[in-house]
């Protein structure tokens, strides 16, 4: 993403809000949250550079619960509203908080068309492999057989993978980190706003409510970084990403899996916005005379 701005001197002070949380005690939002700040802090963004907008779901509440320009919006639009904002005013840091069933359920389709066209946004999925707001039932992103009280006998679908996923839509920055290492998190999500493009960062969460069994403990046990694990991992390879997306080991690999630089975003290619060289809310709605005269014609 182009930051157009120069980079300001802020604090997490200055993202607080008085509104008080309703996620339950030991939620994974709470980590993202602070994650979140923690990244605009250190990319030097100030609340008034940055769109939150996030759909229907526990996390989806994040907007409220930061102090920056937001919107709330339907379920499973995020992104599409996000991307709307973006294409308005392509001086804000624009990003889309979704959940799994969110980004994955009911905003697939939307999902998949805005990383083709690699809209120039954030898309921060949190993914906790259950619907929490509405009770615990099994989401897109639920392991087999995992048990609910409206799937008591085990959910009998596979589960997306939304890392192959995204890298085979066109997204073109594909990262991954974890609730319970709010540090690392910052630091993909960070790597998110610099890049031009379209990029996801899925970040697995703990549901303290609903899914029980994967806890902070869990994921520790369960996840490792790339890098750490082989330091000459080229994230630049999709063929690689692809690897690593769908290597079936039981394990979650966190850091950056795909970053491709060379495809234009969207933006880039919007006549409107490359002929003026500003935002479109900055584009004059004057019709001169002529122009008007003009347009009456071509529709004679």
């Amino acid at each position: 993403m182009v930051i157009t701005q120069e980079k300001t001197q802020v604090t997490v002070k200055d993202f607080k809000t008085d509104q008080k949380s309703t996620w339950c005690p030991g939620c994974g939002d709470f980590g993202i949250l602070s994650a979140v700040q923690t990244a605009l802090i250190n990319a030097g963004i100030a609340p008034w550079q940055v769109m939150l907008v996030g759909g229907i779901g526990c996390g989806s509440k994040l907007p409220d619960y930061i102090r920056a320009n937001g919107y709330m919006t339907l379920h499973g639009r995020a992104s599409s509203i996000a991307s709307g904002f973006h294409l308005a005013n392509t001086d804000l840091v624009t990003i889309a908080i979704s959940g799994d069933g969110d980004g994955f359920g009911i905003g697939i389709g939307h999902l998949v068309h805005n990383m083709r066209r690699n809209m120039d946004i954030v898309h921060i999925i949190e993914n906790n492999e259950v619907y929490g707001l509405t009770k615990g039932q099994y989401s897109p992103t639920s392991k087999r057989g995992f048990k609910t009280s409206t799937s008591p006998e085990g959910a009998i679908e596979f589960a997306i993978n939304p890392l192959s996923l995204a890298v085979s839509a066109g997204a073109t920055f594909v990262g991954r980190s974890y609730s319970g290492d709010p540090k690392h998190a910052a630091e993909i999500i960070k790597l998110a706003i610099e890049h031009k493009g379209y990029a996801l960062v899925e970040i697995l969460q703990t549901c303290p409510t609903y899914n029980k069994g994967q806890n902070n403990d869990w994921y520790k046990a369960q996840t490792y970084k790339i890098k750490e694990e082989n330091p000459n991992y080229d994230e630049t390879n999709m063929l690689h990403a692809f690897e690593l997306a769908l290597k079936d080991d039981g394990r979650y690999p966190m850091g950056v899996l795909y970053h491709n630089t060379e495809r234009p975003s969207y933006t880039e290619q919007v006549p409107a916005l490359q002929q003026n060289k500003t935002a479109l809310i900055n584009h004059s709605l004057e019709l001169k005379a002529d122009l008007f005269e003009q347009l009456k014609k071509s529709y004679v």
